[in-house]
Formats: C-alpha cells, sequence, structure tokens
C-alpha cells in the first residue's frame, strides 16, 4: 500500500491512509485478533454477518425495483 505526501502536507496523507486501511478492513480485523475468540463465537459472528449482507442485498435490490422507498440523503 502506497500512499503519496503532496507539498509536505503528512495530515491529507494520514488521513487518506486511515480511508484504504478502513476501507481494507484492517483495523476491523486487528480489533478481532486483540482478544482470543472461541471458534462457537466466530461461527454466530460470521453467520450474523452473513445474514446481514444477505438482507442488505435484498434491501438494495428492492430499492432498484421501486418497491421500497430509497433511503432519505441527509441535507447539509
Amino acid at each position: 500500500m502506497q500512499i503519496l505526501v503532496r507539498d509536505n502536507n503528512v495530515d491529507q496523507a494520514l488521513r487518506a491512509l486511515k480511508k484504504k486501511l478502513q476501507r481494507e478492513g484492517v483495523f476491523r480485523e486487528m480489533k478481532l485478533r486483540d482478544h482470543f475468540e472461541k471458534p462457537s463465537e466466530r461461527k454466530a459472528r460470521e453467520r450474523a454477518e452473513a445474514v446481514r449482507r444477505a438482507r442488505k442485498l435484498a434491501r438494495k435490490a428492492l430499492q432498484r425495483e421501486g418497491l421500497l422507498p430509497a433511503k432519505p440523503k441527509p441535507a447539509r
């Protein structure tokens, strides 16, 4: 992974690095590996994540078909 620092702006480069790491799931992985997780807990977590992903995909499909209203975007 490579981040370019432009005009000695380290803060901006650090923000970009954090965003890339977040997208890759590195922080989540570190949090999971911080403590031992029993195999039964891991299976339950992975099952719950799979259900969450499936529901999200179904919701997105229904929104595309127009059967569900899209989530309103927050006004700034």
